[in-house]
């Protein structure tokens, strides 16, 4: 009993991080020219391990009431929760939000409140891109071109321009984590369609590179599908772990930019 509820906790805080981080987009990191999102913008998800719901992801983006530099910017809030069976035997209450630029959608500030069963960790990161430094709770970090935090990520990558974006083309997207920068690598794989609750939609096929170790298992692999529309939004991402396999699915849009079109409900 005691190692199901480990490997419980491992798939829990993994299911919640891909809701919000995996989502970013494969491309050479640029300037986005237009944001594909807006105030008022909410994504539901639900996340299962097999046939069971063990959580739900909510992302939505609103107005900013603090200006930076004198600037407006959103402020996109990212939470999951524990469900069923999983909130009894392992409950997860995390928050994680980000204050963006409105025009480069570069992060300013990003915060972190995590409860994960007895455990808590809360962190506040401010960013400083003329300097190049990162300012977190465990001391300052230097850094290189265009940094994010993990939500901001997702949100930069989907306004950027992919539609000369080859299949088997791989790209880095840096971000900064708790105690350092860290890259997510993610590869391109083509279009697909994907069936997800609110329909079926054209989708761009994505992979992320994972590291294997107390979930993963050697071989396993992450999919990602975005909407091959206005909005790239995720719909479903889907991996396999040392017991079972764990998939993310959206059950609701609300406020979007452009109009969402499934193929068929």
């Amino acid at each position: 009993m005691q190692k199901e509820h480990s490997i419980k906790r491992y798939i829990l805080a993994t299911l919640l991080l891909l809701a919000s981080a995996v989502s970013s987009s494969a491309q050479d990191i640029d300037k986005v020219n237009n944001t594909v999102f807006g105030v008022g913008e909410q994504l539901s998800y639900k996340l299962k391990y097999g046939f069971f719901t063990a959580a739900e992801a909510n992302l939505r983006t609103e107005e900013s009431s603090q200006k930076f530099n004198g600037k407006p910017a959103f402020h996109i809030i990212a939470e999951g929760k524990t469900a069923g069976t999983f909130d009894i035997f392992y409950k997860v209450r995390n928050t994680y939000e980000s204050f963006v630029d409105k025009s480069t959608l570069l992060p300013y500030l990003y915060t972190e409140n995590r409860k994960e069963g007895s455990y808590k960790h809360s962190d506040k990161v401010s960013f400083d891109h003329e300097t190049g430094k990162i300012t977190a709770d465990k001391g300052v970090f230097p850094f290189k071109g265009q940094m994010f935090d993990f939500v901001s990520a997702y949100y930069f990558a989907r306004s950027l321009d992919i539609s000369k974006l080859k299949i088997g083309e791989t790209i880095d997207m840096p971000y900064f984590l708790e105690d350092g920068v860290h890259k997510l690598n993610i590869t391109y794989l083509g279009k697909e369609k994907m069936k997800c609750s609110m329909g079926t939609f054209n989708c761009l096929k994505f992979n992320p590179t994972i590291i294997p170790g107390k979930i993963f298992k050697k071989n396993s692999k992450l999919y990602l599908w975005i909407t091959d529309d206005a909005n790239r939004i995720p719909v479903r991402a889907h991996v396999e772990v040392i017991v079972g396999s764990l998939t993310m699915d959206l059950t609701d849009a609300k406020g979007l930019k452009y109009p969402l079109n499934p193929i068929k409900k």
